[in-house]
């Protein structure tokens, strides 16, 4: 008998807490993620760390945000790598440091879960942090970065719908294949989509990085192939090379 595991998905508003971030929520039986749950719009870093330590047998967490700063300027070390691998595909990051972010609500959460045993890329039980734009690159194998967080309107939803459209595509993976429950596949309708505007776009592109960070978890605690960009002392992001 095949033994659920559940997993989470974030993406973190980690700059303010006026700003809502989203967590996705879902079990892996096997090779296959169903999703279960998503919190479109919890504000405050205290609100999520609550909202992840309410989920029952959580097993592991995979975040968009930056987990670990120690570097005073410039970038951090996986931050450069990234760049140097990706920045062709228009997929590089943004910088983070010391001087910019002393005082990382998303390092505050980082904390938070290590000392509920969330420990950094473990497998026993874990967090990791992870980045939607090369992610999306290996596991569509893209030739560049789909650009769905930027620009006109228009430009916002045709990116969206593209997500989507992939997303449900993984229902069809030979590695990991995603399973949307029914009350939420409102989040992948292209008419609703075409009918968003403001924050209710902004929040829609939130719930799908939320559940494109899942799948994440999924390729992780399934022990699928990735490369893990710096380190634990510098700070890191783990990329899956699942296509």
């Amino acid at each position: 008998m095949t033994k659920n595991k559940n997993l989470a998905g974030v993406d973190l508003a980690w700059q303010s807490d006026s700003n809502p971030s989203a967590i996705a929520i879902g079990k892996l039986a096997g090779n296959k993620l169903t999703v279960t749950a998503v919190e479109g719009a919890v504000t405050g870093i205290d609100s999520v760390y609550n909202c992840l330590d309410s989920i029952n047998n959580l097993k592991g967490i995979a975040i968009d945000a930056p987990l670990i700063i120690t570097n005073k300027s410039g970038q951090r070390l996986c931050e450069k790598a990234i760049g140097k691998e990706y920045g062709s595909r228009k997929a590089s990051c943004h910088t983070s440091n010391l001087n910019l972010y002393p005082d990382a609500k998303s390092v505050y959460l980082s904390k938070k879960l290590e000392a509920k045993g969330y420990n950094h890329l473990a497998r026993d039980k874990w967090q990791i942090e992870c980045y939607p734009h090369p992610a999306i690159i290996e596991i569509f194998g893209l030739p560049e970065r789909l650009k769905y967080k930027k620009g006109k309107k228009t430009e916002k939803v045709a990116g969206q719908k593209q997500l989507a459209s992939m997303l449900l595509q993984l229902s069809n993976s030979n590695l990991l294949k995603l399973s949307i429950s029914e009350h939420l596949k409102h989040y992948f309708d292209p008419k609703r989509t075409e009918s968003l505007r403001g924050q209710a776009l902004k929040s829609n592109e939130d719930v799908l990085d939320a559940i494109l960070c899942l799948y994440v978890a999924g390729l992780y605690e399934l022990g699928e192939e990735g490369i893990t960009f710096g380190d634990i002392c510098s700070g890191y992001v783990w990329i899956p090379k699942a296509n």
